[in-house]
């Protein structure tokens, strides 16, 4: 504990030394990272396949990927973000100019999960890096070796002072969240969100948490059946469900159900074969634990797909679950594994019911033709963001914000907005010293009458 205190002591003596607040300093910073991914690829193939058994394929287009895109961005456009943004001043300030300054928070704590390990420790400390911050990351202790990889590499990367991984269990975040970080991000669920934003209200300590739901993925009876199918089962085996914005249930029009069912079970045997379980791209569960209550979820429950399991590989096969409703208990949480429960509707004002139940979903899937019927579902349903006729994809689009809303989320992330996440907008007025308006002051005979006419026009 004297170690963590010690060294977010040091990360706030350089922050405020101001080496981080040059454009020069933060650009080479995101430079030596992109250096460091590639310097470890190989590694980071390796420990990503021991902890997940994740596939290249994935790997590429859900981790390091993502994270090349990411800093490339942000390296091109951060001269421009930086910028104080200049902004209109009212009659009542003539002379007066008026700014917006990006300034950086200072010591930032990341704690990020275990489903993509080095995607979610990594992006949220380019936003750090960005908006001229230091970090202390704190990865997830059950990918024991993309986490002691991430160690390893910035440790040889960055000073500690500057950037420093702390690993352990749940003491170690415990004692992280006590120490006077000047913002958070947390990624992870909505139950330990609650502890994380209760620790950092006591300091009143920013925060922006990352966290999930119950997304749901209409199909609706206008919809094109195999694209849609196809589209789903991409995005919900993807991780093998393992992912925040999955599709968590089905709801499907009851006149396409049939269709879409056997469309779906097509589309995962073109993906992954008949049998996952022996597909050796096919991500497993991340543990003993989790694989235990994933199957805990089947029992008295109506499989009409898949359902096997294998617990020496930690692998579920994709498990359609039919006929379930809101007292199923696998309808209770995020499920976060490769088993889709369906429930049907005739009607979009069914729809708003069941998402309903579980509100404000990080994500939300919608599959129809009907353009008319696509703007009624994003105006009257609450979600942190969607996809129309497709699954997950919003997240490749750095030019939108990503995150929740209520149990789903606070802030956002992702291009610009990982910048924005990790900086104050501050305002502040230039005032001339040409001459002084009278009218302002109380002693002034015609203060009343100019401010009548300024006020009520």
């Amino acid at each position: 504990m004297t170690e963590i205190q010690e060294l977010v002591s040091k990360q706030k003596a350089l922050f405020k030394a101001g080496k981080t607040m040059t454009h020069t300093f933060r650009n080479h910073q995101l430079q030596k990272l992109k250096d460091m991914l590639k310097r470890n690829e190989s590694n980071i193939y390796d420990a990503l396949k021991r902890d997940l058994n994740k596939s290249s394929y994935e790997v590429l287009m859900t981790e390091l990927g993502f994270l090349y895109n990411e800093i490339d961005e942000t390296m091109k456009y951060l001269r421009g973000w930086m910028t104080p943004e200049k902004v209109k001043s009212p009659t009542t300030h003539k002379g007066a100019k008026s700014y917006i300054y990006k300034q950086p928070y200072g010591v930032t704590l990341i704690i990020s999960p275990w489903n993509y390990p080095l995607h979610l420790a990594l992006a949220p400390l380019i936003g750090a890096i960005a908006g001229g911050n230091t970090a202390v990351i704190k990865p997830s202790e059950f990918t024991s070796h993309t986490s002691q990889l991430i160690e390893k590499m910035v440790k040889e990367t960055f000073e500690a002072k500057y950037i420093s991984v702390v690993q352990g269990e749940k003491e170690v975040s415990e004692a992280l969240l006590d120490e006077p970080f000047d913002y958070i991000f947390f990624t992870g669920s909505t139950q330990v969100g609650k502890k994380v934003m209760e620790k950092a209200s006591k300091q009143l300590i920013p925060v922006t948490l990352e966290l999930g739901g119950k997304s749901p993925c209409i199909v609706d009876s206008d919809a094109k059946i195999q694209l849609a199918a196809r589209r789903t089962a991409w995005g919900k085996l993807i991780n093998a469900g393992q992912t925040c914005v999955a599709p968590d249930y089905l709801l499907v029009h009851e006149n396409i159900k049939d269709q879409f069912v056997e469309a779906f079970k097509k589309e995962v045997e073109l993906m992954y074969t008949e049998n996952p379980i022996e597909n050796d791209d096919y991500t497993k569960i991340i543990n003993n634990q989790h694989f235990d209550r994933l199957l805990a979820y089947l029992d008295g429950e109506n499989v009409i797909y898949g359902g096997q399991s294998d617990s020496s590989k930690e692998k579920i096969n994709h498990t359609l679950i039919d006929n379930v409703d809101w007292d199923s208990a696998i309808m209770q949480e995020e499920i976060f594994g490769p088993l889709l429960p369906i429930m049907t509707f005739n009607n979009l004002d069914e729809v708003v019911d069941h998402v309903e139940h579980a509100r404000n979903p990080l994500a939300l899937y919608y599959f129809s033709e009907n353009s008319q019927k696509q703007e009624w579902v994003i105006k009257n349903l609450s979600f942190g963001g969607a996809c129309i006729n497709d699954t997950i994809m919003h997240l490749g689009n750095n030019n939108l914000p990503f995150g929740g809303i209520g149990t789903s989320g606070i802030g956002s992330y992702h291009g610009i907005h990982s910048f924005e996440a990790f900086t104050h907008r501050k305002s502040v007025v230039k005032q001339t010293t040409s001459f002084d308006l009278s009218f302002r002051y109380p002693h002034s005979k015609i203060a009343e009458k100019v401010l009548t006419k300024v006020f009520k026009k």
